[in-house]
């Protein structure tokens, strides 16, 4: 725990500090390798591989991105690593997503070699990479959740069942966002700021406590670097 402590305690130096931000970044050189490694499928070449050099880019942001309510670092920068790797495999797609070929079998004959479609090989990557990123913050996410003694199950039970009621429960996730103070508030206390939301949100108290699970699964979204949990909400209710 000490150690975590003072890994928090240096990257908060580092974020003002270019010279601390370069030692870690060499004393985590390891760790960088290592997240490189599991896109690659192999040892980074440094010079060659240009994954390595986005991955300790990643990281480096990581650390100025970083605040200690989103958790161990590590595991910050991992998911911030990962998320910078499926940019850049995306951007990658665009442009070598499709190639023809019409090459001559011989330079007498006037059968052709076609090969309409050659698929990119970084989509089944990146599509991997996708699937196991979302499983992880899940996993991450069923785990917060459980502190607070909340189940996946008892979430989609507590659902808002009525247009009206969703409106609510956003309103009171808009007060939420817009007042930082009651997110750490109830990520220290594992309970739902019940009284202070109904101040800023203007909803009804029984409203906020009828649907109390369901509306600390949703901040807690907004918490802790749940980057693909929040798209999908966004994508739900833009």
């Amino acid at each position: 725990m000490n150690e975590l402590h003072d890994l928090a305690d240096q990257v908060y130096t580092a974020k003002t500090d270019p010279e601390v931000a370069d030692a870690l970044i060499r004393q985590y050189m390891g760790f960088i390798r290592a997240e490189t490694i599991k896109f690659i499928k192999r040892t980074p070449i440094e010079g060659q591989d240009e994954e390595l050099s986005i991955v300790m880019l990643a990281f480096y942001e990581a650390i100025l991105n970083y605040e200690r309510k989103r958790g161990a670092f590590l595991a910050f920068a991992s998911r911030g690593i990962r998320n910078r790797l499926i940019d850049y495999y995306r951007k990658e797609k665009r442009h070598a997503k499709v190639v023809s070929l019409h090459e001559p079998l011989q330079d007498d004959e006037e059968d052709t070699l076609k090969i309409d479609h050659l698929e990119d090989p970084k989509n089944e990557i990146e599509m991997t990479h996708q699937r196991a990123a979302a499983k992880e913050e899940i996993e991450e996410f069923e785990r917060q959740l459980l502190t607070f003694g909340i189940s996946f199950s008892e979430v989609a039970d507590n659902c808002p069942r009525q247009k009206r009621t969703l409106q609510a429960c956003e309103k009171v996730l808009s007060a939420a966002k817009q007042n930082p103070d009651l997110l750490n508030e109830m990520l220290h206390t594992k309970k739902l700021p019940i009284t202070a939301l109904v101040q800023h949100s203007g909803v009804d108290k029984k409203t906020i406590e009828r649907h109390r699970k369901y509306l600390i699964a949703i901040l807690l979204a907004f918490t802790n670097g749940y980057e693909i949990i929040r798209g999908h909400l966004y994508h739900l209710s833009p």
